[in-house]
Parts: C-alpha cells; sequence; structure tokens
C-alpha cells in the first residue's frame, strides 16, 4: 500500500506520516525512515534533531539517501518492511541542483518518479511525505519556476500511484 501525505510547511504532515506508518506496520515488520534532507546550516540541523525526537521510540531504522532513492532499497533487509520517506521537495531539489548546472525539469521527475515506484514494488507499506509548494502565486527566476513544475508534476504522478492521498491541514488530515 503506497499513501501520499502532502501539506504545506508546518502544517503537521510528518507527525501523521509517522503515525500512518505505526498503525499500517504489523508488529514484526521492519519501520525504515528514509530521509533525504541535506543539511547545509544550523536551521537544517535543528529541523533534523527535531523530526529524530519526534520518531524516537517509535522503532525506525534510518537510511539517509538524499538522491537516487530506489537504490535506499540496497540498505535494507529482505521481507515485510515499512518506509516513510521524508519528503519529496528535499529530493526532487538535491536531484535538480546535485551539479554545477541545474538537471532538466522532466529528467528530475522521471527519476524521482522510477525510484518511487520502486520503492513502491518493493516495500509492503511506503509512506511519502511531499510538500504543497505552489500555491503563494508567486512568479519566481526560471530556475525557481522549474523546479516548482517538477513538483507539481511529481505530485501528480505519486497521487496517481497511491493507494491513498492525504493533505494536512492545519493538523488534521483530509483524505482526498
Amino acid at each position: 500500500m503506497m499513501i501520499l501525505v502532502i501539506g504545506g510547511s508546518g502544517s503537521g504532515k510528518s507527525s501523521y506520516a509517522e503515525e500512518v506508518v505505526c498503525s499500517v506496520s504489523e508488529e514484526d515488520m521492519k519501520k525504515y525512515y528514509l530521509a533525504t534532507m541535506q543539511v547545509f546550516d544550523e536551521e537544517g540541523q535543528k529541523k533534523i534533531e527535531r523530526h529524530r525526537k519526534l520518531r524516537s521510540g517509535k522503532g525506525f531504522l534510518t537510511i539517509e539517501q538524499p538522491r537516487s532513492i530506489g537504490r535506499s532499497l540496497e540498505k535494507m533487509d529482505g521481507g515485510k518492511k515499512t518506509v516513510l520517506l521524508e519528503c519529496i521537495s528535499n529530493l526532487t531539489a538535491n536531484e535538480m541542483f546535485a551539479g554545477e548546472r541545474p538537471r532538466l525539469e522532466m529528467q528530475v521527475v522521471e527519476n524521482v518518479v522510477s525510484g518511487l515506484r520502486k520503492l513502491k514494488e518493493n516495500t509492503t507499506n511506503l509512506v511519502v511525505v511531499s510538500n504543497n509548494v505552489f500555491e503563494d502565486g508567486i512568479v519566481y527566476d526560471q530556475t525557481t519556476m522549474d523546479y516548482i513544475h517538477a513538483m507539481g508534476e511529481i505530485n501528480q504522478r505519486l497521487a496517481a500511484m497511491a493507494d491513498r492521498v492525504v493533505e494536512v491541514v492545519a493538523g488534521i488530515p483530509v483524505v482526498i
């Protein structure tokens, strides 16, 4: 089963996704947390520490995988498993801006979606967290707009792949 959890910054989507993982995981099933955030500053480090505290004691095995998300399967044991991927916006940015020049939007979309498809096919439960980054109505520079368009396309494709899509608004999960 694949569940896509989407919401704005600070909406409570991460906490909700962790609750979902704990509720769908069988007792003997391993729970993996795929962390995609790369730390560049103190603010990023604080965010990671906050997330670690939130999932403390919940039995997650953490895998740091900022790019090539499908390769995270190589770091997991076989058998039944539940995976929480946190989050698509970081993964997309990491894929797009990994080199000297940004990768093409559709190349990034294909890389991210194919990696997620591989994860879905090889896990019992997959919970994916993504950000809603397209609602401010501001037109940014072309590179930022390419990123926003890539996120929009990725979210649409993941929603089509998902068994359930949930938007978290002010801490309230709304099943779509």
